[in-house]
């Protein structure tokens, strides 16, 4: 199975949250759906390592502290995403700092559960769950 590994970055809005989603650059990708910062865990590599480059590689931005949210599988092509959460450093401003992507932006929890790859999604619910303080 394939690794890959990546960041789900929140910072607070109001009396809720926003998380950071990416979109993939290209045309062929117009229509795809928006995702985690994330890329394919190096040999010798530790998944919250290459969470952290690929999150900066992508954003320009450079994680904090993190959490595992555990992992996902996606179902068609046999890859499996190690998610870490983190809040977004203090004047940390995410850009597209990489030509794979082509949008870099905040969204609501509700929003970004429409916008998000559909494997993906049980993260936001890990995320939401641990902000409120849920047990997982």
């Amino acid at each position: 199975m394939i690794e890959s590994a990546g960041t789900l970055l929140f910072r607070r809005a109001g009396d809720g949250w926003e998380v950071l989603l990416i979109h993939p650059s290209g045309n062929y990708n117009r229509q795809a759906p928006w995702g985690i910062p994330k890329g394919l865990v190096e040999a010798g590599e530790l998944p919250e390592a290459a969470a952290r480059r690929e999150t900066a590689e992508e954003t320009g931005v450079a994680a904090g502290e993190l959490i595992s949210l555990g992992s996902i599988d996606y179902r068609k092509s046999r890859k499996q995403v190690h998610c870490f959460a983190g809040e977004l450093p203090p004047n940390a401003e995410p850009t597209c700092a990489s030509w794979e992507i082509d949008q870099a932006e905040f969204f609501a929890l509700d929003e970004a559960r429409k916008k998000i790859h559909v494997d993906q999604a049980p993260l936001l619910n890990r995320l939401e769950k641990l902000l409120n303080g849920d047990d997982a």
